[in-house]
């Protein structure tokens, strides 16, 4: 019998959305801290030098987690329609066949990782000083990709379940185990870059396995045995609806990773500084990011149901929460950038660099809680095609040529650039807005036909 608490196809939208909500944001709080704590580490503890590798490093491994979130979510989707179908007997290969393409993905990405770390970080023009220390970076942290992988997943799977409390345990664990273990790796035994990529593989590692032991011991709502384990045609399935999402997130990532590139151009300064807003942008983002993957589950499930009205109510309940919290964030990202960056640094130059850069960002936290509750709409009603198209759009019709030209421009300045992300996210609201309207009369035409 599903557990009342994870049913969203019934009672107050607005208080089962935030109740399943705020656990994954907590779990994203983590996360943020996960990746900023090695930066604040290296920042206090390390060098200049290991700030700028941290953060080119971080952004190709981030290319890859987002990649695996992205093709994860077609988990979360098809397990949510599944729930809300009462078809839970499917739910066992769902998790079998996703245990084998996740594998041999991790296996890939690791040989790739290992093998191309140093084109890559060329690639990247990471600056001339850092360049050994990324390349050590993003090998370490290759090598340990199978655990970032299968955090993943699992976490994908309760989301899709309804269960946002367990991915946090889980997240919370790695989080504690990764603050440790940059305190004793960069701070105590001085090893700089290596030791944060150290800190995050083992954190993985341990979180992975204390999640296993903690899984053996819940009650789930469906069996799996392991003949489920194989590669089934439910692979078809949520690849389907995540490999549009997962090859959004690449081509983002890759405009991410342009981006970076563009300022790393301009010194190791303004790569630092960069570097440093980038993790505070982590934390600006987490709303809208919780946002859209409770949406996603919220949704999938009343669709599932046949429940149309109660999935639009809750994207636009979605958005009016997420902007509200955002107005805060974006009038203290404004104004005091320059005390969150302390925080990372006390080289005035680096500090100055990520203000700047944040000025220009500031208002995606109000915008983009707008944008991520239609994209979790639509990944929710398995759009996902459309979330793609849309996404790639935002990144290289207008984020991507404006950061380039306000790059290349004299006396070049980061809130110029950062001024790229709002200007993309107002395009993508206005695509996201138009297909709406057109989606939303096309489905109740085929109501009205049934």
């Amino acid at each position: 019998m599903k557990d009342k608490a994870n049913d969203f196809t019934t009672g107050s939208i607005a208080a089962k959305l935030i109740a399943f909500m705020v656990p994954i944001l907590g779990a994203l709080i983590l996360q943020a801290m996960y990746g900023a704590v090695d930066i604040l580490i290296v920042g206090w503890y390390g060098t200049t030098a290991g700030i700028s590798a941290v953060s080119t490093g971080s952004n190709i491994v981030n290319l890859i987690i987002f990649t695996v979130a992205g093709l994860s979510m077609g988990i979360t989707v098809l397990i949510g329609r599944y729930i809300g179908e009462k078809r839970e007997e499917k739910i066992g290969k769902v998790i079998g066949g996703a245990i084998c393409l996740f594998t041999a993905i991790a296996v890939v990405v690791s040989i790739i990782m290992l093998t191309f770390a140093r084109p890559l970080a060329q690639l990247m023009q990471a600056p001339k000083e850092a360049l050994d220390l990324t390349v050590l970076y993003v090998r370490i942290c290759g090598g340990g990709i199978i655990f970032i992988i299968t955090y993943n997943m699992i976490s994908s799977i309760f989301r899709g379940m309804g269960n946002s409390r367990l991915p946090l345990i889980f997240v919370s664990i790695a989080c504690v185990a990764n603050i440790v273990g940059d305190l004793v790796f960069v701070a105590g035994c001085h090893m700089n870059v290596a030791g944060a990529a150290l800190a995050t593989v083992m954190a993985q590692a341990i979180s992975v396995v204390l999640s296993l032991i903690i899984i053996k011991r819940q009650n789930l709502p469906f069996k799996m045995s392991f003949k489920d384990i194989c590669f089934n045609e439910e692979i078809g399935h949520f690849l389907k609806i995540g490999a549009p999402i997962a090859f959004q997130e690449i081509l983002t990532n890759i405009s991410f990773l342009a981006l970076c590139a563009f300022i790393n151009h301009l010194g190791l300064e303004a790569s630092s500084g960069y570097g440093i807003a980038n993790k505070i942008v982590g934390f600006v983002m987490l709303v809208p990011g919780s946002l859209m993957q409770s949406m996603s589950s919220f949704v999938a499930q009343n669709v599932g149901a046949g429940k149309e009205r109660r999935a639009r109510e809750a994207m636009t309940t979605g958005m009016v929460i997420g902007a509200s919290i955002g107005v805060v964030i974006t009038v203290l990202t404004f104004l005091r950038g320059d005390l969150l960056a302390q925080l990372f640094t006390n080289d005035s130059n680096v500090v100055f660099q990520a203000a700047a850069y944040l000025k220009g960002f500031s208002l995606e936290a109000i915008i983009t809680c707008v944008l991520f509750s239609f994209m979790g709409y639509f990944n929710g009603h398995s759009e996902t095609l459309f979330v793609m198209l849309q996404g790639i759009a935002q990144s290289f019709i207008v984020r991507l040529p404006m950061s380039y030209f306000m790059s290349i421009r004299p006396h070049a300045s980061l809130t110029h650039i950062g001024l790229a992300a709002p200007t993309a996210t107002l395009f993508g609201i206005l695509i996201n807005l138009t297909y709406f309207i057109i989606y939303t009369k096309k489905v109740r035409e085929k109501n009205l036909r049934v």
